[in-house]
């Protein structure tokens, strides 16, 4: 069994390779806030456990039993987060934290029976996709707000950024998986979208946010 902190290693090293393709000591040592020393050391341990490959000045990769594991975990958190919107009723931006600490209980037969309640849900709250009880992740191709044309709908999927703030932002914009939404203009200067949906007929979002935003063309 794997402490806490072995499990935190393992999602982060996971959730990097998944957004950038190749992961070091000095990135995951940024993204953990932990010093590379320290970092390094934990590699070194996973590396025993046979979780990670680890050599020095090479680019970390998980083991086909890390990257099982690591995929366990964000299983878990994911299906927290969804069982927190869908049968607490909780908004989409104070999940993460709470299912920061559920993600650590060693019962799958909790996680089982969540799954089931939930009706088996494919994605979480934020449109990231839940591995199935094998850690396998099926990836759905999303295209970026930010690629759309004018005059193209597409339905918003998921969102890339899932901090509280930006979470926030769109729920003061009314904005939510699952949307249908316009696009009207593209400024060409800081490539800013004017879009419509529901009952906003000319939203203005920057380029930062719709960077965030992932959908799928209708």
């Amino acid at each position: 069994m794997n402490s806490l902190t072995e499990e935190n290693y393992l999602k982060a090293l996971f959730n990097i390779a998944n957004e950038t393709g190749e992961v070091n000591v000095a990135e995951l040592s940024k993204r953990l806030e932990i010093k590379m020393p320290t970092v390094t050391s934990m590699m070194k341990k996973l590396s025993e456990k046979k979780l990670v490959h680890y050599e020095s000045y090479k680019p970390l990769q998980l083991t086909d039993k890390g990257k099982k594991e690591a995929g366990l975990i964000i299983r878990k958190h994911r299906l927290t987060e969804m069982f927190l919107v869908d049968k607490m009723k909780l908004g989409w931006e104070d999940v993460h934290d709470i299912a920061e600490q559920i993600e650590h209980i060693q019962s799958p037969v909790f996680f089982e029976k969540m799954d089931e309640l939930l009706g088996y849900p494919k994605v979480d709250p934020h449109g990231s996709p839940i591995p199935d009880k094998n850690g396998k992740v099926v990836w759905k191709e999303y295209n970026k707000l930010s690629d759309c044309k004018v005059g193209e709908t597409v339905k918003l999927a998921a969102v890339i950024n899932t901090s509280s703030g930006f979470l926030k932002f769109l729920n003061t914009r009314e904005m939510r998986l699952g949307l249908k939404i316009k696009i009207k203009s593209i400024e060409a200067f800081d490539k800013s979208i004017t879009v419509s949906y529901g009952k906003h007929q000319a939203e203005a979002l920057s380029n930062i946010v719709c960077e965030r935003l992932l959908v799928e063309k209708q």
